[in-house]
């Protein structure tokens, strides 16, 4: 008999997702616990990159190494042209952003009592 590994869900998918852009080396990488906060996602993943081939390399590196774990995207959008890249897992959203755009939307403000700042796979509350 074979069993079947569980397809992780919330603060666990948020935390690969995290631990994959940081693989990549995704800058100033935040996770967002949105729970009770908004209908649409539980959990909001943001980060950066330099530039738009390095959001790219960020994105297909957490939808590839998820896809192994046999989670897929329900939706992605910007890929194109990479400056704002949307993966969006039901219960967790990834944002990886260029420099700009983040300081500019700034997402984390929105909730500042919610984002856990990771780096180097480490949490680090702010």
């Amino acid at each position: 008999m074979t069993t079947q590994k569980s397809v992780p869900k919330g603060k666990e998918l948020a935390d690969i997702i995290a631990s994959h852009a940081i693989n990549r080396k995704a800058e100033f990488v935040a996770v967002v616990q949105l729970t009770g906060a908004m209908g649409i996602a539980d959990w909001f993943v943001i980060c950066q990159g330099g530039n738009a081939p390095h959001n790219r390399a960020i994105a297909d590196e957490i939808i590839e190494e998820l896809k192994k774990a046999g989670v897929r995207p329900w939706h992605t959008e910007g890929l194109a042209d990479s400056r704002w890249v949307l993966v969006d897992y039901s219960d967790v959203v990834v944002h990886v952003m260029q420099p700009d755009l983040r300081k500019y939307y700034a997402l984390e403000e929105l909730w500042p009592e919610s984002v856990t700042i990771v780096h180097n796979g480490e949490s680090i509350d702010e």
